[in-house]
């Protein structure tokens, strides 16, 4: 475990928090799966930034962390905020798969033939729009770039409604041992307002397939603060969720933001539930799990006991990426594809968000960089911060600032004045010594990282609630 930093030794099982708290801190917020977060970034960095940090940094040979955007869909879902390409034209993944092989091609020899990877991900859109033969042909030609290590762990997203048995032979027999199942809500009149309409049937076969092709983990993503979402309709749907024994479930807040993601216009903001309602769904979804004996890891994300993230939470090893929580804190994430962000070193790196613009720049033998980040030494030290609270919950001052050779006290001034109130009202205990963040104080994890943000000063009406 780094020292200076530590996992708050108190139980994790869901505890009740004060929901009326809450409902007073739920303002805008960044989800902290990067700091400094993607409205930071600037086009001023280019592919060229991005190779000259590999270069760099490729002589301490840690792991690598893979992820792969496939951004197709055959439908909408209105509530979706992705970067997602809809179409029936099943030709053109082909294409898509191209300009992934070329792209690797291009990263691949600028990085030393002994890092092997420890953590693969394929993300979407719809990774099962891919044909059977297209998913091997994917895989297999990752591997023939990358060298992986044998524990790998190989990660998927899937859509029920898309995805087939034949896929998930494929996907068992190339290694795949975990596995992301979209389900958001059951309720027949929640999936008309969003435009999915999935059953509870095709849910579970789709996983009772992926456990019989050796898929170890099974992780369950919902949503609450949809249209015609009410906490009898969600109590109903987590009981046909956890009949289906995930290993994870993902509760994520629904972020109506039409002015900045267009197919959201079509949900009509009358039909969202009430703040007390989605407050009120919380607040159930906190109940049921905890009395199933799902742990909170953070950030919406809830696990068992024996889950590989409770397990890395209590090492203190776990860590935030643009997926989520995640176990390979060690990694360098290198993302291919549309629009994907990636971190190797000390810097991020995002592709193009256009489908044709990323394809012209790969077609020209250039990589399909549109923007990142170079973190400064100020970034380093609030990035630890920032990521240490969200996955630990705690975190010992003084020996951050002997790490960072800084005096914590007086460098987070501002920050800790900023913690004051939240301190007041029991979110968290400040000394000199150690930050604890309190069993309440978790939900509300983003407003207590908000305090230690050099770059909120711009507004935070780009971000979703953080309740």
């Amino acid at each position: 475990m780094e020292k200076g930093f530590e996992f708050c030794a108190m139980s994790f099982k869901c505890s009740q928090p004060d929901f009326a708290l809450l409902s007073r801190y739920n303002v805008a917020g960044p989800r902290y799966t990067s700091y400094p977060t993607a409205p930071q970034f600037t086009e001023a960095f280019t592919g060229e930034d991005l190779l000259c940090e590999i270069a760099d940094t490729d002589g301490a040979a840690r792991p690598l962390s893979l992820y792969f955007h496939l951004p197709f869909c055959a439908s909408v879902c209105f509530y979706c905020g992705c970067n997602v390409t809809f179409t029936t034209d099943r030709s053109r993944s082909a294409a898509y798969l191209r300009t992934l092989y070329r792209e690797m091609d291009l990263l691949r020899p600028r990085l030393s033939a002994d890092r092997a990877v420890a953590q693969l991900h394929w993300g979407g859109g719809t990774p099962t729009f891919f044909a059977p033969c297209e998913l091997a042909e994917l895989i297999a030609g990752i591997k023939e770039r990358f060298r992986f290590a044998a524990d790998a762990e190989l990660g998927v997203e899937v859509d029920p409604r898309v995805t087939t048995a034949a896929q998930l032979r494929v996907l068992g027999a190339a290694g795949f041992n975990r596995l992301s199942v979209g389900v958001q809500d059951f309720d027949a009149d929640v999936q008309r307002a969003v435009h999915r309409i999935q059953s509870v049937e095709q849910t579970r076969a789709v996983i009772a397939e992926a456990r019989g092709q050796g898929m170890r983990s099974v992780s369950v993503d919902l949503m609450y603060g949809l249209p015609r979402q009410s906490r009898d309709s969600f109590a109903r749907t987590l009981e046909q969720v956890l009949a289906l024994t995930p290993d994870r479930l993902a509760l994520f807040n629904f972020a109506y933001l039409p002015a900045m993601i267009r197919r959201q216009q079509a949900i009509k903001a009358a039909e969202l539930p009430p703040p007390a309602v989605k407050l009120a769904i919380f607040q159930l979804a906190v109940e049921r799990l905890s009395a199933a004996g799902y742990e909170y890891v953070g950030m919406d994300h809830f696990a068992r006991a024996d889950d590989d993230l409770c397990r890395a939470q209590r090492a203190g090893q776990l860590c935030r990426n643009f997926q989520g929580y995640s176990t390979h804190a060690d990694c360098d994430l290198l993302a291919f594809g549309v629009s994907a962000i990636g971190s190797p070193g000390r810097v991020y790196a995002q592709n193009h968000k256009s489908l044709r613009q990323y394809a012209a720049a790969i077609d020209r033998g250039r990589l399909a960089t549109a923007r990142g980040w170079r973190l400064s030494d100020d970034d380093l030290l609030r990035r630890e911060v920032i990521m240490r609270l969200m996955c630990d919950f705690a975190l010992r001052p003084l020996a951050v600032g002997r790490k960072f050779n800084v005096d914590f006290a007086t460098y987070f001034a501002e920050s800790l004045s900023a913690l004051r109130p939240l301190e007041r009202d029991g979110l968290l205990t400040v000394s000199d010594e150690k930050i604890t963040v309190t069993p309440t104080g978790r939900f509300l994890i983003r407003n207590i990282a908000m305090c230690f943000d050099a770059y909120l000063q711009g507004g935070t009406n780009r971000y979703s609630k953080t309740v």
